[in-house]
């Protein structure tokens, strides 16, 4: 699959709503199923990340059914799923594979955790060492690459107290995930703050969740109680059309219903710094609170962002790359070590794509220098290299360019926002 785009000559204008959030659909699934009662997931993500958390608890014998937009889950409690007859295969999705490894050696079932080429690729010794302090019996494939194999263990896992080398959601949700079945207080430090999506949901669910500075600890071995969960519209998927009308002339765009938890909205925090006409309208509460997006073009300056801030917009980073290349000089971004180990080396394959528009970005010094200053993009064959997000910050790079472009591969998309051309087609005037 590929798509034509064509650069436009006219502004982006119009509303979209974007698609379920992907990291809480990915929790909502998890927790529920482990969870005593029964819950409805209202607004659930069915793209195909989430669909492998949804199936993988199935064949661990939660009962989950589709209904219309929404999903049912009948929690099993903490001890009630049972060893899946076959290999769970997981896709693209390191959220996935992450965090149901904790679940599993918790649970103290044996599991091998297959994935695709992109995430068999990917590091979970940042899981595996942890998950071994508590006595799990876990290992991967030429040392820490996925296929995983948990085994089964007797008796219980140990609660500990584990500093993360490195601050990722996923390590922090792992670890507590494996917590709720350890006797006593298990808690994860970490140097930054990251995304607290599982902290918010644990609580949701009667979790005795206790969250002191970088510090969060959980109480084990207590029951989570099932609740209804409404997931809010994914920030990083909005992200595409926040740059790509913060920079895009006379464009006006609204974004409906986004979520606007404190520790994914790292993404508007720069844009803003950086001069870009942003508003929150109609801010809404909950679980996870959330509100609409109004963004209005206006003149980019370039910006420092600090290693501390990267967590709190990871997935956004190559959105903001093509927006740093419009604004008024350098734009300099720390931390991009957790870039290179996503779904693809982001800084590689950020730096290729825009050279071959005519745009060139670099490193100096542990450091994604974009120089700014505008200047003409031109079309171009480009590769997604099977990150979705990688393909639609090009999407993005391709409405300002010169002539045609085409971007290759672009089925990864599908992981979390299928209907991604569709909604930019709407707004191109």
């Amino acid at each position: 699959m590929e798509w034509k785009i064509k650069g436009i000559r006219g502004a982006l204008s119009g509303e979209v709503r974007v698609p379920p959030d992907k990291s809480v659909s990915h929790r909502a699934i998890m927790f529920g199923a482990i969870s005593r009662g029964t819950l409805r997931i209202s607004n659930f993500l069915f793209a195909e990340d989430c669909m492998r958390t949804f199936e993988a608890f199935r064949e661990m014998g939660c009962e989950i059914k589709k209904q219309g937009n929404d999903v049912v889950v009948n929690g099993v409690g903490l001890k009630g799923l049972r060893a899946s007859q076959k290999d769970l295969y997981l896709g693209n999705s390191g959220t996935t594979m992450r965090i149901i490894s904790g679940i599993i050696a918790g649970a103290g079932l044996p599991a091998v955790l297959t994935g695709d080429k992109s995430l068999s690729g990917r590091p979970m010794g940042r899981i595996i060492k942890p998950l071994k302090e508590m006595g799990a019996g876990i290992s991967g494939t030429d040392g820490d690459r996925p296929p995983l194999k948990i085994e089964k263990i007797s008796g219980t896992l140990k609660p500990i107290r584990y500093v993360s080398p490195v601050p990722s959601a996923q390590v922090k949700s792992c670890v507590l995930a494996a917590g709720l079945y350890a006797p006593g207080i298990t808690s994860v430090t970490e140097n930054f703050q990251s995304r607290d999506h599982t902290e918010r949901i644990l609580e949701h669910f009667s979790a005795e969740i206790k969250r002191e500075g970088l510090t969060t600890s959980v109480t084990g071995q207590k029951e989570l109680k099932a609740a209804d969960v409404s997931v809010p519209g994914d920030i990083s998927s909005a992200a595409f059309f926040i740059s790509a009308a913060s920079v895009i002339e006379g464009s006006e765009m609204i974004l409906r219903a986004v979520g606007l938890n404190p520790t994914r909205t790292g993404m508007l925090d720069v844009l803003s710094r950086m001069g870009a006409d942003i508003s929150v309208l109609d801010k809404r509460g909950g679980i996870e609170p959330e509100g609409d997006i109004r963004v209005r073009a206006a003149s980019l300056k370039g910006t420092v962002i600090k290693a501390e801030e990267i967590p709190l917009l990871i997935d956004e980073v190559p959105a903001i790359i093509v927006a740093a290349s419009r604004a008024r000089g350098e734009t300099r971004i720390n931390g991009i070590g957790e870039l290179k180990v996503k779904e693809s080396d982001r800084v590689k394959c950020m730096t290729e794509n825009l050279k071959l528009m005519g745009y060139e970005i670099f490193e100096e010094e542990g450091a994604l220098v974009v120089p700014g200053g505008g200047g003409t993009l031109k079309g171009a064959l480009l590769n997604s290299y099977g990150d979705h997000r990688i393909a639609m910050s090009m999407a993005v790079a391709a409405l300002m360019a010169d002539g045609e472009t085409l971007i290759r591969d672009t089925a990864c998309v599908d992981t979390s926002y299928p209907g991604f051309m569709r909604d930019l087609e709407s707004v191109k005037k």
